[in-house]
């Protein structure tokens, strides 16, 4: 049987390989998604102050960190029993909405937006950010590059920090924001706004009316028909950071709507030997194997998802962009994974609404932005929708408030079964016998898991058990001088 790898993957953070296996006859046979790290986060917590986790776990990812602290953050306030007060409430928002609209824009100018600025087979050296620059300009490089500062800037004057906050606090946060920080924030907000609707507009002129682009978007390479997650408030509109999580079947119909201190009664998780990835699945479904379709446990958690699972957006330009989404991919739900990119863009356009609405809000400057927890810790979840997905974090101490466990289901984990299918699936659609497989074809295979916007690093962790490990020390010439392994086969 012959092998195909691309190795490494490309534009993602973290590290992986795809592996395509061929039959004799030159088609297909299978594929696997390997990611070969183990970070291990959920073991080295244990037996820590859980105070430490907002600023430890943010240590997991350098792209998403935001979301690692304020889940946390949340998860402490379950823990110890305490409810922020309203302004609290608010500045989390608010700095998440700040992070949400900062993330979109990064994946889709420098990660994902080069296969359809530059083209999906363009030669490797173009398709990056400066290939992107090459082909719109300088003009929306400095727009880019300012949304982006701009974002990070105020990450820090919120959070303490452009990259790991120290924020998030048991029942609140460390402080608050004064009047002259307020206007700044809104006045950026503002800019965002107008950053986020010209981004829609480049993916209308070079995106959708492209009728290759729409041809592949809307083909069958990129369809797979599986349940939907995400958060959404009271009236079932997108929320990143609080509310119910609700899925929805491949048909749109609810299967669940629940808290997440509750995710064990809906979720869970098995191991497969050849990645250290976990695969999530919903419970009451049931694990069906690498398959889609409503008898199948298979959810997808991503902005595509999160749109699909829920009835719109709760901002005014942000629905009606929503409603064009649906109208022009023919109605609720959308099942093709290249429209992820497009609803990623209707989401930078949310946050950034909402970023404003926020800041505008009087109880922002508010005074009273933390309450002391008094009651003795025992067991807390916390969840925020991550720019890849939901995001839970699950911690139980002593009463001392010493970890004893440690549960993290991150974005990424989610969709690491959907995105083994779709990467299956482009590549036995795209690689035929007697078809030249060139490096442009490959990339088309990349496309399958990058419109997911995987981050591996954040993903990579284990369950309880034996791990197949092997360690080879080798000198300066490359010779094997000792060799290390456990649970091999």
């Amino acid at each position: 049987m012959n092998r195909i790898s691309i190795d490494p993957i490309t534009r993602l953070e973290g590290h992986g390989k795809i592996d395509i296996f061929l039959d004799d006859a030159g088609d297909v046979e299978n594929v696997y998604l390997q990611i070969p790290e183990l970070r291990g986060f959920e073991e080295f917590c244990v037996g820590r102050p859980a105070e430490d986790m907002p600023n430890l776990t943010a240590r997991i990812c350098g792209v998403c960190p935001e979301a690692h602290h304020l889940a946390a953050t949340k998860a402490l306030d379950d823990l110890f029993h305490v409810d922020p007060p309203p302004t609290a409430k608010k500045l989390r928002e608010l700095f998440y909405s700040i992070f949400y609209a900062t993330d979109h824009t990064t994946h889709f100018y420098a990660l994902g937006g080069p296969d359809f600025v530059v083209g999906p087979t363009a030669p490797v050296a173009q398709r990056n950010i400066l290939g992107v620059i090459a082909k719109v300009g300088m003009d929306v490089a400095g727009k880019v590059l300012k949304m982006r500062r701009d974002g990070h800037e105020l990450i820090k004057m919120m959070g303490g920090r452009r990259v790991h906050p120290n924020w998030g606090l048991p029942g609140g946060v460390s402080r608050g924001i004064d009047e002259e920080q307020r206007r700044e924030i809104e006045a950026r907000g503002r800019e965002a706004v107008e950053f986020a609707k010209f981004s829609l507009q480049v993916f209308q002129d070079l995106v959708l009316k492209n009728g290759d682009y729409v041809k592949l978007i809307t083909g069958d390479i990129y369809v797979h028909r599986t349940y939907n997650m995400g958060t959404v408030d009271e009236n079932n509109r997108v929320n990143f950071y609080d509310g119910k999580i609700r899925v929805v079947g491949p048909d749109g119909k609810e299967h669940a709507k629940y808290h997440a201190r509750d995710y064990r009664d809906y979720v869970a998780e098995r191991v497969e030997p050849w990645s250290y990835l976990k695969f999530p699945y919903l419970k009451k479904v049931g694990w069906k194997g690498f398959v889609d379709g409503v008898d199948s446990g298979v959810y997808k958690a991503t902005p595509l998802s999160r749109l699909n699972a829920a009835d719109g957006m709760a901002t005014p330009l942000a629905q009606a962009e929503y409603e064009k989404f649906y109208e022009t991919l023919g109605g609720k739900p959308v099942h093709h994974t290249l429209a992820t990119h497009w609803a990623r863009l209707i989401e930078l356009l949310y946050a950034a609404e909402h970023w404003v609405e926020l800041a505008a809000d009087p109880e922002i400057t508010g005074s009273e932005y933390r309450i002391l927890p008094t009651k003795t810790p025992t067991e807390g979840v916390g969840s925020v929708e991550a720019p890849r997905g939901t995001l839970t974090h699950h911690y139980a101490t002593d009463e001392r408030g010493i970890l004893t466990k440690v549960n993290l289901i991150v974005g990424t984990t989610n969709n690491n079964a959907p995105i083994s299918m779709s990467v299956k699936k482009a590549a036995q659609s795209l690689i035929r016998k007697g078809k030249a497989v060139n490096e442009g074809l490959l990339n088309m295979v990349e496309m399958a898991f990058r419109a997911y916007d995987p981050c591996f690093g954040c993903a990579t962790h284990s369950l309880p058990g034996r791990m197949p490990l092997e360690i080879v020390l080798r000198d300066w010439q490359g010779n094997v001088v000792q060799r290390f392994s456990q649970f091999l086969r």
